[in-house]
């Protein structure tokens, strides 16, 4: 493992684990850790061994959202500091060419439960939990909050979810869809592993032009969409992944997507 003061970082199997590592502040962000956690990404995403990226925090929580007394009487305006931090970040992981995991082992609010929302897939540790808390202290839901909710939830849920900033738990965020999965705190790290190990076994490069072709459809039309789709499969059909599955079939054996990452078609 290797750690900055707020970003651990460990790899096995594939899979790029970035720890937030303030748990003495829940994992409260300071533009030190929105910084780094976007150059850790953006170096994962450049990594030929890093398969499947999994964002998760120490401690008991996963993050509280912005750290107040960081900002507190810098002169900088709302736009300015979201534009230099936030939003670099909510946009790196979304083009990210990996799936991202977003492991919430504890309180995701505010901005925290934006970064929560913002991975591909979403686990939950049984004691984690979401607070759209922005309205408790005057302010508009940001970091992604307002595109990523409403897509999973629907408009008036998630008006109510941010307007009453009421804390939702686990079983709860299960059954709205906020996360595909709810593992049991005492083995959540290994469950997660095993889970973005899993994930690390499928396609790469199929998984992210399907990563591609989910981000163009959700702000398309049905017409955009077919075009996408028809663009991505010819580049998945030409990739070495497809010739592998293929013949997997066939020969009926599983397919084996992962080479060694100094082979020239991987």
């Amino acid at each position: 493992m290797t750690q900055t003061s707020v970003i651990a970082t460990h790899t096995r199997a594939g899979v790029r684990t970035l720890t937030l590592n303030r748990p003495d502040r829940l994992n409260a962000a300071n533009d030190e850790l929105l910084l780094a956690l976007t150059d850790e990404l953006r170096a994962a995403d450049t990594d030929s061994a890093v398969r499947v990226v999994v964002i998760t925090g120490a401690g008991r929580g996963f993050c509280a959202g912005q750290d107040l007394g960081d900002v507190s009487g810098r002169g900088m305006t709302f736009t300015e500091h979201l534009n230099a931090t936030y939003n670099p970040l909510i946009r790196t992981i979304r083009a990210l060419g990996k799936p991202v995991i977003t492991a919430v082992n504890g309180v995701a609010a505010g901005a925290g439960a934006s970064l929560a929302l913002s991975g591909d897939i979403r686990l939950w540790a049984q004691s984690a939990s979401l607070i759209e808390v922005f309205s408790n202290i005057a302010l508009v839901p940001d970091s992604g909050s307002t595109w990523f909710l409403p897509r999973l939830v629907g408009y008036h849920r998630a008006f109510e979810m941010m307007a009453l900033a009421d804390r939702v738990r686990a079983d709860d965020a299960l059954r709205l869809g906020l996360c595909e999965q709810v593992f049991p705190d005492d083995t959540f790290a290994q469950d997660v592993q095993a889970y973005a190990e899993r994930l690390a076994a499928r396609p790469a490069n199929a998984l992210n032009l399907t990563k591609q072709a989910l981000n163009a459809a959700m702000t398309g039309t049905l017409d955009q969409a077919l075009d996408e789709e028809a663009r991505l499969q010819q580049l998945a059909g030409d990739h070495w992944e497809h010739e592998e599955g293929v013949s997997a079939f066939k020969e009926k054996r599983p397919a084996q997507f992962v080479r060694d990452v100094n082979s020239p078609d991987q």
